[in-house]
Parts: C-alpha cells; sequence; structure tokens
C-alpha cells in the first residue's frame, strides 16, 4: 500500500483585512468593494516560498532530530526564490536531512503541487523510501488588482510511502491543454489574467470534468462515492457547479478557505487536503483537483491509521494563530512595491561570503551547535574549542541540534533606531532547554508580546537581502509559542 503517511501546513500570522486594501484603492477602484470581505493570508517581509516550506515540513516531520527516513524532497512553486540555485536543497539544509538525499524544484503551473505528489508516489511505487512532496507561493500583485484581494500566501506539506499508511493513493489522472487563464513571462513580477467567463465556461467547466471523470474510472469508483470533494478555484460557486456536473454530493465540497486565507496557488489544494486530514474518518474517500494548464486529480482513502498520527500544529491551529493587518501600505513595503526610507543606517553592504556559507551551512542554515561530549554544555556557534569549568577543551563538541528546542527569553531589547522593515527591531539572549545561549532575532511579534520568561520556538526565516547582488541569506529566528493561540 502507498499514500500519505505524513501531512502539515503553514499559514503566515497577519492576515490582512480586503476592507482595508478596498479602502485605500477605493478612489481607484470601487469596483473592488464586491471583493471587500474577509482576510487574506499575508506573509511577513522576512518570508517566502522557502521559508514557508520549511515551516510546513516541521509541521510534517514533528519535533524529532532524525530526519534521516526521508530520502527525497520536492518542492513546487510558480514564485521560488531562486532561478538558478537548488531552492529545495535549502530547505533540506533548513531541515537537517541527510545530504543524500534527492531534492527537485518544480514549477510552471499551479497544479505542480499535486504533480509533484504524484512524483513521490511513483518513486515510492519504485521501492524508494518516504518523500516529501512540499508546496508555497508569494505572488505579487498589482495594487487595486483583483488578484491583490484574491491571493494569499501559505505552504504545504505531504509526506509519502508504504509504512503506516494514513491515506491510501487510489488513483491520478492528469489532463494537458494549453489553455491559457493566465500567465507571467519570464523576468516579469505581476500575472496577465484573461476574461473570468471565459476561463470558467470554456477552462474550468470543460477540462476539470475529464481529470475527475479519469481518476473515477482508474479507481472504479462511483462520483457519489467522493466523500470529501476538494477543488480550489477563486471562481464563486465553481467548485458546486464543478462538484454537480460530475455527479458528486454538494455535502462532499470543502470550503476553500477563500474568506480566511485567499488563494494560495501551488500549496492550496495540498493546505486544503491536509486540512481535512485531520478529522477526516476512516474510509472516506478524497478527491483533490487543480486547474491549471490543464488539470490533475488525485483519489485517496483514508484507513484506519488516521488516528495515530497529529501533525505539530496541524493547518487548523495555524489558523487559530492569525493576528488582523489593517495597514495595508505594509503589504506593499513588504512587497517592495513601494520604496521605504532606509536612512544611512540601511546603506550597509550586505554581500554574503559563499564560501563562508558553505563551511557553516549546518550552523547558519539548520541551527545545529556543539555539545561538548565531556561537559555537556551546548556551544552556538559551534567551535573547535570548548570553554567549561575554567578548562579550555579541544574538539570535544559533537553535532547538536537546536532548531526543534524551545528556549525562554533571558533579556531583550525592542529598538527604532537601526533600519528595520517591521519595526520595532525585537531581539535577545536566548535560553535554550537543554543548553546553549544564543542572541537571536524576532519575528511575528509586536510590542507587549515578548518579556523576559517568555517561552519562544525558532522558526527559519529571511535574514537579509543584498539588493546589490540579488542574493537572499537565510537564518533562524525566535517567535513566541503562544502568540495568537
Amino acid at each position: 500500500m502507498t499514500g500519505i503517511i505524513g501531512f502539515g501546513g503553514y499559514v503566515p500570522r497577519a492576515r490582512l483585512s480586503r476592507r482595508a486594501i478596498y479602502e485605500a484603492n477605493s478612489w481607484f477602484a470601487p469596483n473592488l468593494k464586491g471583493r471587500a470581505g474577509g482576510h487574506r493570508a499575508m506573509a511577513n517581509w522576512d518570508e517566502d516560498p522557502i521559508t514557508m516550506v520549511v515551516a510546513a515540513a516541521r509541521d510534517c516531520l514533528g519535533e524529532g532530530d532524525d530526519r534521516s527516513h526521508v530520502e527525497a524532497l520536492y518542492f513546487a512553486s510558480t514564485t521560488a526564490p531562486f532561478a538558478d540555485r537548488l531552492n529545495a536543497g535549502v530547505v533540506a539544509a533548513a531541515l537537517t536531512l541527510n545530504e543524500s538525499v534527492e531534492a527537485y524544484d518544480a514549477g510552471g503551473t499551479r497544479r505542480a503541487g499535486l504533480g509533484i505528489v504524484n512524483q513521490a508516489l511513483a518513486r515510492v511505487r519504485g521501492g524508494g523510501g518516504p518523500s516529501l512532496a512540499l508546496a508555497s507561493d508569494l505572488r505579487k500583485a498589482r495594487m487595486a488588482s483583483p488578484a491583490e484581494m484574491e491571493q494569499g500566501e501559505a505552504g504545504a506539506a505531504i509526506l509519502l510511502g508504504r509504512d503506516n499508511v494514513l491515506a491510501e493513493h487510489l488513483a491520478s489522472a492528469s489532463v494537458t491543454v494549453d489553455f491559457v487563464d493566465h500567465f507571467r513571462q519570464s523576468g516579469v513580477e505581476f500575472d496577465y489574467n484573461w476574461e473570468e467567463r471565459w476561463v470558467r465556461d470554456e477552462g474550468v467547466a470543460k477540462i476539470v470534468p475529464r481529470a475527475v471523470k479519469a481518476v473515477l474510472e482508474r479507481a472504479g469508483l462511483e462520483a457519489s462515492a467522493v466523500d470529501y470533494f476538494i477543488f480550489p478555484t477563486t471562481l464563486a460557486r465553481m467548485d458546486a457547479q464543478i462538484a454537480k456536473s460530475c455527479g458528486i454530493a454538494a455535502e462532499a465540497v470543502l470550503s476553500s478557505l477563500h474568506d480566511r486565507i485567499g488563494d494560495t496557488c501551488t500549496a492550496h489544494a495540498l493546505l486544503l487536503l491536509a486540512q481535512v486530514l485531520e478529522t477526516a474518518r476512516p474510509g472516506a474517500t478524497i478527491l483533490v483537483v487543480e486547474f491549471g494548464n490543464g488539470a490533475e486529480a488525485l483519489l485517496f482513502r483514508v484507513t484506519e491509521a488516521i488516528n495515530s498520527f497529529n501533525p505539530r500544529r496541524g493547518v487548523s491551529g495555524w489558523l487559530d494563530r492569525g493576528r488582523e493587518e489593517l495597514n495595508y501600505t505594509k503589504l506593499l513595503a513588504f512587497r517592495g512595491l513601494i520604496e521605504i526610507e532606509k536612512g544611512m543606517r540601511g546603506e550597509q553592504d550586505k554581500k554574503t561570503a559563499l564560501s563562508t556559507l558553505y563551511r557553516h551551512r549546518s550552523a547558519i542554515l539548520g541551527l545545529v551547535g556543539g555539545k561538548c561530549e565531556v561537559t555537556g554544555s551546548v556551544h552556538f556557534p559551534p567551535s573547535r574549542f570548548s570553554y567549561d569549568q575554567q578548562k579550555p577543551l579541544l574538539d570535544t563538541q559533537r553535532p547538536y541540534k537546536m532548531a526543534e528546542k524551545k528556549a525562554q527569553v533571558l533579556s531583550w531589547s525592542a529598538e527604532k533606531l537601526s533600519f528595520y522593515l517591521a519595526p520595532p527591531h525585537h531581539y535577545g539572549q536566548l535560553d535554550f532547554e537543554g543548553g546553549g545561549r544564543v542572541l537571536m532575532e524576532f519575528t511575528d511579534v509586536q510590542s507587549g508580546d515578548v518579556d523576559t520568561g517568555t517561552e519562544m520556538e525558532m522558526t527559519f526565516r529571511i535574514k537579509d537581502r543584498d539588493q546589490l547582488r540579488d542574493f537572499t541569506r537565510y537564518f533562524w529566528k525566535a517567535m513566541p509559542v503562544a502568540v495568537g493561540a
């Protein structure tokens, strides 16, 4: 039996009010009023598709240090940060996977998220070990556009394997048609969208049912056997229309979470799949479909093992941690659509020494410190020398993973003297469970969120961007465990 053996998701904390977007742009686009309900998930300035899938993968894999069972990693995104650097390689390093792991990027269509699930399943059926399918996007939209209202950001993770299968894979089907509902040329920031009625009537309504029919025939099931129908779409009531035309019960159609987080592109189908698996009953049949230059459809049946697995926080947990954001200009500033005055303190060069990054990749990308095997003390960054009990020791440190350890704030500061895109700039000394004291930057916090003794957890984020050479540098930051809970 092959199928899903783990799942997880991630939704950024900020939920931008669509009403705030409308009110800022109503002077120019009063027609947006009809779209002004609810919220859209808004990634922080230090988040991108890489950081969001790291969070989703950690949600899926749990808090354990040993992830050697993961043999392959596939990362789908239409907005991956690097065009010529293995984005999946950065993710693998952040997750401290073995360097023998297979890691590949995929993109070019929003159905790439379901596509990499098929690739992972094929690898597992061919004798490979557990394979991780990850998807995330962070798209830019022009001011006062419908896309600005509809889009959102999130990450999703599905682990595929043969042992302790939570949801058995029954069948897959693909339809590939060069139907262009939107496009974005290489080097261009914004999507160009075609007329909505044409997309609905000639694209979705005619192409998606073909994939649904094919996957049901391959599984030998009737449409009435589908218990959960997942079809992400921004077209109003289109999911219910497709279900009806295919013979799927109306009550099987799942909410797309559009009112809460918006449309998250490649991640959305996997995110909804991860959410429904949190509560799905054994024996339930789940049909997941995605439209994009054709259509992709996957069919799963939930097993009894579903009761033995819980994600670290789960999609529902991330949804509950949201905080409403009413400041529309933050979205523009975080996406680089308006230029913020940085002042002289923001002018320093941020060139990354790639040789140093490589030599210290475990510490920088994986937050791996050193633990002295003589005294048991923890050091970060790790080094050849340990200074304990007034006696220096040489070469006694062994790798010690710290990303999954909780920490408490020992001392902290919140200041506006240095340039920081989301002031005030919070940072402080953290004492880690099991040992280790590290000066770290805080993220996803507002004034009053932290104090001495506040429990913190680690999150993989953007440290800064080298604008001169177009290079993004990543590191770990701390955020309060109880934020938004």
